[in-house]
């Protein structure tokens, strides 16, 4: 029996060694901090620092706002044919945004991500990265993307806090 446990631990121990993930349960996006969180069991355990529009602040009303959503959303499909290197969809507009936006008399777009860099420019990350260049969406670097684009799953929860 103490041969089994002790199997067991050092399998624990040599899977966080070798960079052991925990399944991610959702993601945190704090705009404030520019930063995207890849939380398990509501612990952050992956981190990342991120790029919005020109325009971050505030919620998004409408297309071309450059504005990035605030609020409780859904990772809904992957899209690895982009403009993007890869994109992870934002399920922007959920209700509310629609019924906010139907009041207002405009159309709240719908084309929200996370992705990478624009094809072809990943080497620029460097200096992408230090500006918020997006129309609205996440942007991490390539590398990222695809540490990212393993861990999430359709279907993660997503909530952008201002």
């Amino acid at each position: 029996m103490w041969k089994i446990v002790m199997l067991i631990i050092s399998l624990l121990v040599s899977a966080n060694c070798f960079g052991f993930t925990p399944k991610i349960d959702a993601v945190l996006v704090k705009k404030s901090e520019k930063r995207l969180y890849l939380l398990a069991q509501g612990k952050p355990v992956k981190e990342y620092k991120v790029v919005f529009g020109p325009k971050p602040t505030g919620h998004k009303q409408k297309v071309g706002d450059e504005r990035t959503p605030e609020g409780k959303y859904i990772l809904d499909y992957k899209k690895e044919k982009s403009v993007f290197y890869k994109a992870i969809h934002i399920s922007y507009p959920n209700e509310k945004d629609k019924a906010a936006a139907k009041l207002s008399g405009v159309n709240p777009g719908n084309a929200i991500m996370i992705h990478g860099q624009t094809k072809g420019l990943g080497s620029r990350s460097w200096l992408n990265q230090r500006f918020n260049w997006t129309d609205g969406c996440i942007a991490v670097t390539n590398q990222e993307m695809d540490e990212i684009w393993r861990l999430i799953h359709v279907g993660t929860p997503i909530e952008i806090q201002p």
